[in-house]
């Protein structure tokens, strides 16, 4: 018989991690080896038990899930972290996939994704619940049609995009580019209209987002 997929649990909540032990134990290529209250647990115990997979919550007092991922993945454990939480929300997938994650399971629906979930981790692939593959083509999307706003400016526009988000006037930015400040003010309605923005406030957000107001080493 296949030895069993041995679990740690991580969770603050006594019930919840007594409900999901039952869960686990049931099944017969399962057993749960530990538990943990906190995050400082979670990291301490992984590394004593060397679980296969770390079953982790990620709002916890003290040290947070997401905080003992990163101490776990530090440590080079060979254990799976699969991330059993009640956030759904875009930016938290985000960020366990980016600390090492190897899945993503919300308790809502613990009860029927949680053991197909431990079984596909173990073998070393990603498991994710079903609209999260949803959340992450929305957020590739997205950062694609910033990639491609980003693309259709020329490099005067960019210039002048970048100067102006550094406070200079048109007559300032025309002194520096040697062009008049009124095809400044052309070239800054043209940008404002490519990338869809109304204000001057705009501007100076979108230039810190995509990096354009790092220095220049040609100054």
């Amino acid at each position: 018989m296949p030895d069993k997929i041995r679990v740690l649990l991580a969770d603050d909540h006594a019930v919840l991690r007594s409900g999901l032990r039952a869960l686990l134990n049931a099944e017969p290529d399962i057993e749960v080896i530990g538990e943990a209250g906190n995050g400082e647990e979670a990291v301490k115990l992984t590394y004593e038990l060397k679980p296969d997979v770390l079953v982790l919550d990620l709002n916890m007092p003290g040290l947070g899930g997401l905080g003992a991922l990163k101490k776990i993945r530090g440590t080079n454990s060979p254990s799976k972290v699969l991330v059993l939480t009640m956030y759904s929300e875009e930016r938290y997938l985000y960020q366990v996939l980016q600390q090492g994650g190897s899945g993503y399971v919300l308790k809502s629906s613990a009860d029927t994704d949680l053991l197909e979930a431990i079984r596909t981790v173990q073998t070393g692939n990603v498991y994710l619940y079903p609209a999260a593959t949803k959340l992450l083509l929305r957020g590739y999307l997205s950062r694609r049609d910033e990639e491609e706003k980003t693309a259709v400016l020329s490099d005067r526009e960019e210039e002048v995009l970048r100067l102006t988000a550094e406070g200079y006037t048109s007559q300032e930015i025309g002194e520096k580019l040697v062009i008049s400040s009124k095809t400044v003010d052309t070239y800054r309605s043209r940008i404002m209209e490519k990338l869809g923005l109304h204000h001057r406030s705009e501007l100076v957000r979108y230039a810190l987002k995509h990096g354009l107001l790092e220095p220049s080493f040609e100054e």
